[in-house]
């Protein structure tokens, strides 16, 4: 294929509602957003608007009852939560819920905001997409933090065909669905033996059209099956790796390990590391959180 021949890349919007704060990591984030400017982002917050968003994410200002009136409204539910966490579980609904908003693009994309992302057009590329449907960064189930879908009507209501959806969404206790009942529309017989397992899935519609590729963006496994989390991440210019697996880069970090059980006890002036270090070329992320990369190399 010559470059007169390539594929154009297709067109992505991430849709986020979040509401309460913004993380003390959250400029990290958006630089991260700013180094893939042919993907867009698109979040319904209550958290203001921040002063150094770059072009590529937009926000539109909501309060989270209104917001849930509109979930309510779109999905025929009552979908009046006590927390926002409860969201979570509407991920699979996003592309229904916000139509309008995702008009002309290939893909709609849901996840979360305690993610540092790669080069994701490298990792998702134009003849990657052309593939599949739904692209998920887990082995074996849809990965909440990350999930692709092809802006089609029958992806945009495949939450529809999660059992009793319209009583679990409209339960107040979350219930992970974007992970497990949603992954279990594309991935049967997860537990049979792997090469039994794929084989059946050849035979299965919604199997074939889904992508279930370990991205490693939150735990890796090593070749004699041992999970770990790399000991540090590396971010220059855009790119990234990890410790783990040296010049090889990596689509996106998920942090909720160091998140959960390294950073409760620690301030967030400390975590962030020096003033403006988000808006620097590189940096490294660890179990202390982000600090100055010194020109390091793996």
């Amino acid at each position: 294929m010559t470059k007169h021949d390539a594929i154009p890349d297709p067109s992505i919007r991430f849709l986020i509602p979040y509401f309460g704060r913004w993380p003390f990591w959250f400029s990290f984030f958006l630089e991260s957003c700013r180094r893939n400017p042919s993907i867009d982002w698109l979040f319904f917050t209550d958290c203001g608007i921040p002063a150094d968003a770059p072009g590529n994410v937009r926000f539109i200002e909501t309060r989270f009852v209104d917001y849930c009136d509109l979930v309510s409204e779109r999905l025929g539910i009552d979908f009046h939560p006590d927390t926002a966490y409860k969201l979570c579980d509407i991920k699979p609904a996003l592309g229904e819920i916000h139509v309008e908003h995702i008009q002309g693009y290939d893909f709609w994309a849901f996840g979360d905001i305690d993610v540092i992302y790669g080069n994701l057009r490298g990792y998702f590329t134009a003849e990657r997409l052309a593939r599949k449907d739904l692209f998920a960064t887990h082995h074996r189930r849809v990965s909440g933090h990350l999930c692709l879908l092809r802006n089609i009507p029958e992806l945009r209501e495949a939450f529809r065909r999660i059992p009793h959806w319209q009583a679990r969404y409209s339960d107040h206790r979350h219930q992970a669905l974007d992970e497990g009942a949603f992954s279990r529309l594309f991935i049967r017989h997860k537990n049979w033996p792997e090469r039994l397992r794929l084989f059946a899935a050849n035979f299965y519609h919604w199997s074939r059209r889904a992508e279930f590729i370990e991205a490693h963006s939150t735990f890796t496994l090593r070749p004699d099956g041992t999970r770990i989390v790399p000991e540090r991440w590396i971010w220059r210019d855009g790119r990234l790796t990890s410790s783990e697996h040296g010049d090889r880069e990596m689509p996106y970090l998920h942090f909720l390990v160091w998140k959960n059980e390294n950073w409760r006890e620690q301030s967030a002036e400390d975590l962030a590391g020096p003033p403006g270090l988000a808006r620097e070329r590189e940096w490294q992320i660890t179990a202390e959180g982000w600090r100055l990369l010194r020109g390091e190399h793996w």
